[in-house]
């Protein structure tokens, strides 16, 4: 008996260490995907084709011996393919190879994932003051993450908005897709919208409707007015900075959204009564939030890992960065949601029917 208890430890012990052995290979390419994306050698290499050091350097501006050495690393890992692979360093080629390209330049795919990294090396920048959150009981205010995170998640998240948005997520709720159709124009409120691509995805799905786009954060509001600028939505949306939970005079419009972002919240069920607040008669409130399990289990599935990691390093610090808080966290279950909106005055949520791999959608009747 002891033995066998001996050799299930063991075999407990060795598995982890593989796990954790395979985190830094992953870790390493996920960091090493952000130095490519951010100077540009994917998009690059589809542009000019296979390139030696030399000829990638030059088309894209660095030094050759670091952009050999990337190379090299991108081979060995398997993201990148190289030709003469016997030859000489500085005269083999490297190329995407097929398929690849999608994942790492192709902004509008549901594939991309460049952005992925972009937002993972932002999300550790403020490890030290999340660890002294953890020490004082405080937080960590969203400002504090810089524009890697914050344009790697607005990347990550418009892919969604731009394919699905208009086309499968809101015509699975019949009346809203009809409203948001009719005359006169629907007027829409997108709470904590980021950088816009929802509110922008909203105006071209539905050309009739008005967005007004809220967010709390200025320099996401800077980079929603630039993504708005030479559109032809111009007329028909308006961005500002507003704290969700911050009454204001404007009533009346047909639909709220807010995507991603009531967890976050330190007073979710102030800012989901406001939001009850803004509805027409007849108008509801769509939350889109993660699509935790139902309930805690350990050991959880991919997603409930995925949302646990987004929680400590980020979410639940910049929710705890106001007092008094709810301290949600990314893995806010269901019912939890369900809660807050019965508190804030809606009469009864409704889990919709929308397949998402990360996403769960509500609508909250008032």
């Amino acid at each position: 008996m002891a033995e066998q208890v001996a050799q299930d430890v063991d075999r407990r012990r060795d598995a982890l260490v593989e796990r954790l052995f395979g985190a830094v290979l992953g870790m390493n390419d996920l960091y090493m995907v952000y130095v490519g994306d951010r100077l540009g050698f994917y998009r690059t290499l589809v542009e000019i084709g296979p390139a030696t050091p030399a000829g990638l350097s030059a088309a894209a501006g660095t030094h050759e011996r670091y952009t050999r050495e990337w190379l090299e690393q991108q081979a060995v890992t398997g993201i990148l393919e190289v030709e003469d692979l016997g030859g000489n360093a500085d005269s083999r080629r490297y190329h995407l190879p097929d398929g690849h390209e999608e994942v790492l330049t192709e902004r509008d795919s549901l594939n991309y994932l460049a952005p992925f990294a972009r937002m993972m090396v932002g999300i550790v920048r403020p490890v030290p003051a999340v660890l002294e959150a953890f020490r004082s009981g405080g937080g960590v205010p969203y400002a504090d993450f810089d524009a890697d995170f914050c344009e790697g998640q607005s990347e990550m998240n418009r892919s969604q908005f731009v394919n699905l948005l208009g086309s499968e997520w809101l015509p699975t709720v019949p009346d809203v897709h009809a409203r948001l159709r009719a005359d006169p124009p629907a007027r829409v409120a997108d709470v904590a919208c980021g950088t816009g691509w929802s509110s922008l995805a909203l105006a071209a799905a539905y050309p009739k409707v008005r967005v007004d786009g809220f967010d709390l954060d200025e320099y996401s509001i800077e980079l929603a007015q630039r993504n708005l600028a030479g559109t032809d939505l111009a007329g028909r949306v308006s961005f500002e900075v507003r704290d969700a939970a911050d009454p204001v005079s404007r009533k009346g419009y047909d639909l709220v959204t807010v995507f991603e972002a009531i967890h976050d919240m330190s007073s979710p069920v102030e800012a989901l009564r406001e939001m009850r607040g803004l509805l027409a008669d007849g108008g509801s409130v769509i939350v889109a939030d993660e699509r935790v399990a139902e309930s805690f289990t350990a050991p959880g599935d991919e997603v409930e890992r995925l949302m646990y990691g987004w929680s400590v390093l980020h979410c639940l610090p910049v929710g705890m960065s106001d007092q008094p808080s709810a301290a949600t966290g990314t893995a806010m279950r269901p019912e939890t949601l369900r809660e807050y909106a019965l508190a804030a005055g809606f009469r009864d949520v409704e889990i919709l029917s929308i397949e998402n791999d990360f996403w769960r959608f509500y609508r909250l009747r008032p």
